[in-house]
């Protein structure tokens, strides 16, 4: 096991090591100059002082050299400033983070809460009416893409009804009643499809349990339905949907990309599309 976990260790460390290489790589392939780059396409500079900042910035060093550098100062946390905004990416990043694992954190316990009843109720009843209804729903918010979605949402419930904000973001520390309102469509927009996935891979895996031998010795046993499901079946057909809410995770901040820009959540996916973070 101590041998396993080693090697698992240096495996994790080198595709990190060539995870940033690429990376590294192809930012500076698709951007070109970081310094062009930094003074923006109206800037008017003579040669001599691109030249000067090119020197003062490492960007005149082999491309080996630069990538030891950036490699050395990430490991320690200082990525530089950004080319974007005054501050440092490290704090630009802080700042917007909270947002995104908020947003991240309650789509997932919605999503759970949802396609955990759902799954369980589809499964205990293969083939009626009842499951392929719950079917055909979580089919549907799974193929739904999430800027449909939000589109839908606003247009329900901030355009007709005027039942909760169309768009914006208030601090919970300034008013929580406010900040909540503006996040439930977000964050149903973000669970929607998580949720019809869960929903499909825990009506699967209940169905394999529910086939298995121990349980039906379990009812025979004279066992009622519900301790069966509780003690025996919940246990055995739940546990493989935690690796599968690990595998998705990474998955929510990509459709945190779609879901912070539609509703202009100051987090970290409205800020690889480059909008500002208002102050």
């Amino acid at each position: 096991m101590t041998r396993y976990i080693i090697g698992r260790f240096f495996q994790l460390v080198l595709l990190l090591i060539v995870v940033s290489l690429l990376t590294f790589v192809l930012m500076r392939g698709l951007l070109g100059d970081p310094i062009l780059l930094i003074l923006g396409p109206d800037a008017s500079v003579d040669q001599a002082t691109i030249t000067r900042m090119r020197h003062d910035l490492g960007f005149d060093q082999p491309l080996a050299v630069q990538y030891l550098n950036w490699a050395e100062h990430a490991a320690t946390g200082d990525f530089g400033r950004s080319l974007r905004t005054p501050m440092t990416v490290h704090d630009a990043l802080l700042a917007r983070l909270p947002v995104t694992l908020e947003l991240s954190i309650e789509a997932l316990t919605l999503a759970l809460l949802l396609a955990v009843p759902i799954g369980v109720l589809a499964a205990l009843r293969p083939g009626s009416r009842l499951d392929l209804a719950l079917s055909a729903l979580s089919v549907t918010t799974l193929s739904l893409p999430n800027f449909l979605l939000g589109i839908l949402l606003i247009f329900i419930f901030a355009v007709n009804l005027r039942w909760l904000p169309s768009a914006g973001y208030v601090p919970l520390t300034q008013d929580p009643g406010q900040h909540f309102r503006g996040m439930i469509l977000p964050v149903i927009t973000l669970a929607a499809a998580y949720a019809g996935s869960f929903a499909r891979f825990a009506r699967s895996r209940m169905l394999d349990v529910l086939s298995e031998d121990y349980l039906r010795t379990a009812r025979a046993k004279g066992l009622q339905q519900w301790l069966v499901l509780r003690r025996h079946a919940g246990r055995n057909a739940l546990i493989p949907l935690v690796t599968l809410v690990g595998v998705e995770m990474a998955g929510l901040f990509g459709g945190a990309v779609v879901t912070e820009t539609i509703f202009s959540l100051p987090g970290l996916g409205s800020h690889t599309l480059g909008v500002p973070l208002s102050r």
